[in-house]
């Protein structure tokens, strides 16, 4: 071998090899000392140059981009499935099912309503959907409902990728045309609540015909409705809320065991407080000092009978004037929401109802105190003898039911269903707890969960809100004795003891809420769902973990 031959034999040094050179008996064209890139173009590839900036942007919009043609936002690696909504489901089902996918999953909508070549006004239909939301929020709907509703409008004129946000005294939504596009928001503050299940009555009715393919509606014939909306008057006048408000103590002092001069002290004390809660409110009181006012005059009148020792219940009284102030309604809507994942406006809710709840406490309380200071024989421990007159109980919950439902301005073709509803509710609280002995929580419970039942059974009959057909059906169930036996022990310093029963009312107040939403949810799981077949395909409520 000789010398050449054996240097070339000789393992090199690291210095004198690179992974970058090419191998022994491989020859390149290029220079190497040229740069490539794995993003360079291969020769011979004619590709057409943009006309703009001769550098692009990731944040540009691609010139082959077409905002009427935009893909989806989110692309999955497995691709987009097909998801195949229920056309002969309610709307309120097939914008939850919406609500509750993720945003993959959602398939593109289909504008319902008919607009022009050029596309919806995106500010305008933001608009609308924020001012319909702003009278469900204030009417007491749910948050998931009010979003439910949003979402059906901006879907009904083809807005896609909209994301709305509910809270306690906020609304907001978003919508965002592609990845490359600005996002347009907007945002509403409800500053102002009134109960009028009429107006909300109408609100879903509207909502409902845009959600229609068959009933061509435009911006501006939107807004005209809802306008005449607000503009629409109550269905009720002032004294016939007065008298219904008496009415309806009187009813709960009979369902409690009172009789008829009971009814009549019941119904004068309720209507008086009616009366000066006016007055406060006329005068821009808060609505805290309002309930306090409100819940002195049957207070005082229980303690007046008694002090004069004239032969009557005095607890039937103050319990009955009890009834028309329990924040029933505010309740509800608060545990609905905190069981649906709405836990900010679940918080606030609920703080609004304590803040009720102390104002009658306060009320009530400064009445007890100086009665027994003035002798009055006041007993804690009075059985009110409920479970003597079933029948008459029943109409008085009936009647219960019928005044509460015209405190809530529901409409009249509404009233007969909820009065019979409240009255199957006290009849299954009153067969499960006197005659079958089982406690009175479970007793409410079982009761409130019928109530949510048939409540969500006639709204998807009526295609509008469960709300008319449930809150008003639970008057007969409010826990007006167990506030006030309460009050009353701790009025006589026995505070363990009124704590124990203002701990069971509480109790009572829960087992109701958590009963109507079970029944609203129980009757969804023999309902036809969108986009699944059985109930086994529904999706978990929003920020839940979907197990």
């Amino acid at each position: 071998m000789t010398e050449p031959e054996a240097e070339d034999r000789k393992p090199q040094s690291d210095e004198a090899r690179s992974a970058f050179a090419a191998p022994v008996g491989v020859t390149s064209s290029d220079d190497e000392s040229s740069t490539t890139s794995e993003f360079a173009l291969p020769k011979g590839l004619d590709v057409p140059q943009p006309t703009g900036d001769a550098e692009g942007s990731a944040f540009s919009t691609p010139h082959t981009y077409s905002a009427k043609q935009a893909p989806p936002a989110f692309t999955p690696p497995t691709g987009i499935p097909v998801v195949k909504l229920t056309k002969e489901a309610p709307w309120q089902d097939r914008m939850r099912t919406m609500l509750r996918m993720p945003v993959t999953e959602r398939p593109a909508p289909e504008p319902v309503q008919k607009v022009d070549e050029a596309g919806p006004a995106v500010p305008r239909v933001l608009d609308l959907t924020l001012r319909i939301g702003e009278l469900l929020l204030a009417g007491g709907e749910g948050a998931e409902d009010v979003e439910t509703a949003m979402f059906a409008v901006c879907r009904s004129y083809g807005l896609d990728r909209c994301e709305p946000n509910v809270t306690f005294t906020l609304l907001s939504i978003s919508h965002q045309p592609s990845l490359v596009d600005d996002p347009v928001t907007a945002s509403r503050t409800v500053r102002r609540r009134v109960t009028d299940y009429t107006r909300l009555a109408a609100v879903y009715a509207l909502v409902d015909d845009l959600s229609d393919p068959e009933t061509a509606i435009s911006l501006e014939e939107a807004y005209r409705r809802l306008a005449e909306i607000r503009r629409n008057r109550h269905p009720y006048p002032g004294w016939v809320l007065t008298a219904a408000g008496g009415l309806l103590a009187g009813a709960a002092s009979v369902l409690v065991g009172g009789d008829a001069v009971v009814f009549v002290a019941a119904a004068l004390g309720a209507m008086l407080g009616d009366r000066l809660a006016w007055l406060c409110a006329g005068r821009g009181l808060p609505e805290f000092y309002q309930f306090t006012v409100a819940a002195t005059p049957p207070a005082a009148i229980g303690i007046a009978l008694t002090l004069t020792h004239v032969d009557v219940k005095a607890s039937a009284v103050v319990t009955g004037g009890l009834f028309a102030l329990l924040p029933g309604r505010a309740l509800v809507a608060g545990v609905q929401d905190g069981l649906t994942g709405f836990y900010i406006t679940a918080s606030a809710r609920l703080l609004e109802v304590m803040y009720f709840f102390v104002g009658i406490v306060a009320g009530v309380l400064v009445v007890l105190y100086f009665g027994v200071k003035l002798g009055a024989q006041l007993n804690p421990d009075q059985a009110l003898g409920i479970s003597e007159r079933p029948v008459l109980q029943i109409v008085a919950s009936m009647l219960l039911s019928l005044t509460f439902a015209i405190l809530l301005q529901q409409e009249r073709s509404t009233v007969l269903a909820v009065t019979l509803n409240g009255g199957v509710a006290w009849s299954v609280y009153g067969a499960m707890h006197y005659a079958g002995d089982i406690s009175p929580v479970a007793s409410t419970a079982v009761a409130a969960g019928l109530v949510g039942l048939f409540g969500q059974l006639l709204s998807r009959y009526r295609f509008a809100s469960a709300l008319p057909y449930t809150t008003a059906a639970i008057g007969p169930l409010l826990p007006g004795s167990a506030t006030y036996f309460g009050l009353l022990s701790i009025a006589q310093n026995n505070v363990d003891k009124g704590l124990v029963s203002l701990t069971k009312a509480a109790a009572l107040a829960m087992a109701i809420a958590i009963g109507v939403n079970l029944g609203s949810e129980i009757s969804r799981l023999f309902l036809r769902v969108p986009g699944a077949a059985s109930a086994a395909g529904r999706r978990a409520a929003k920020r839940t973990r979907g197990f």
